[in-house]
């Protein structure tokens, strides 16, 4: 049965945070709140909970895993970042955005796309998730909370009780924070490709309806 932390939407409780982190450290699968809608989360390297949550998504080997990075220092160390797109990173970020990046040898070859040799990053604006990353130091592995049949995310935290009470171990209850994923923006490339439109705005990137 999982444990259940209700926050404080913008100065969440800094006793709970570190209980969290300590559940990440553990190798505990967790809910948590982003500036987007509710995402899964685990640390980066422990493949046993990167599993668990490929079991709950109902996804296989190809499916992109996001690095939810604290700031841009973060995402350096683990995908490679030219000039071009440090300008674009650093101008929508901290926000509701995933970047698909070529990975750097630093990334665990198991949490990078196994075809493309690629991964995804972001940076929300989100004070629990703020508070979370802080105190882990380091990039939580995360996926979007969208399971098996469902049109849209989960996004209020007792329906993630109710559905996952047996699957994580931690549901981080910091309010409703909308059903819309992330835009997914591919920087692998020559040229920035839309992958997903979603809750971040695309027309500063040049991209149009």
């Amino acid at each position: 049965m999982s444990q259940f932390f209700t926050l404080h939407r913008t100065h969440p409780e800094i006793r709970l945070i570190k209980r969290a982190v300590e559940i990440v450290r553990k190798g505990g699968l967790i809910a948590y709140p982003t500036d987007s809608c509710y995402a899964l989360g685990c640390h980066i390297g422990d493949k046993a909970a990167m599993e668990r949550i490929r079991r709950v998504r109902g996804v296989d080997d190809r499916h992109h895993f996001t690095l939810v990075c604290r700031d841009l220092s973060d995402i350096g160390t683990f995908a490679k970042v030219n000039n071009a797109q440090y300008r674009l990173l650093k101008a929508h970020t901290p926000g509701s955005y995933t970047f698909i990046l070529d990975a750097t040898r630093e990334l665990p070859r198991r949490l990078a796309h196994p075809k493309r040799a690629t991964v995804g990053v972001r940076v929300p604006e989100h004070p629990v998730t703020h508070a979370l990353l802080t105190e882990l130091n380091e990039p939580l592995l995360s996926s979007t909370l969208m399971l098996p049949g469902d049109e849209y995310p989960l996004n209020d935290a007792e329906a993630i009780r109710g559905r996952l009470e047996h699957e994580v171990d931690l549901i981080l209850d910091g309010g409703a924070c909308g059903i819309e994923p992330t835009t997914v923006i591919d920087l692998s490339g020559p040229e920035p490709i839309l992958i997903r439109r979603g809750k971040g705005d695309v027309a500063s990137m040049g991209f149009t309806d």
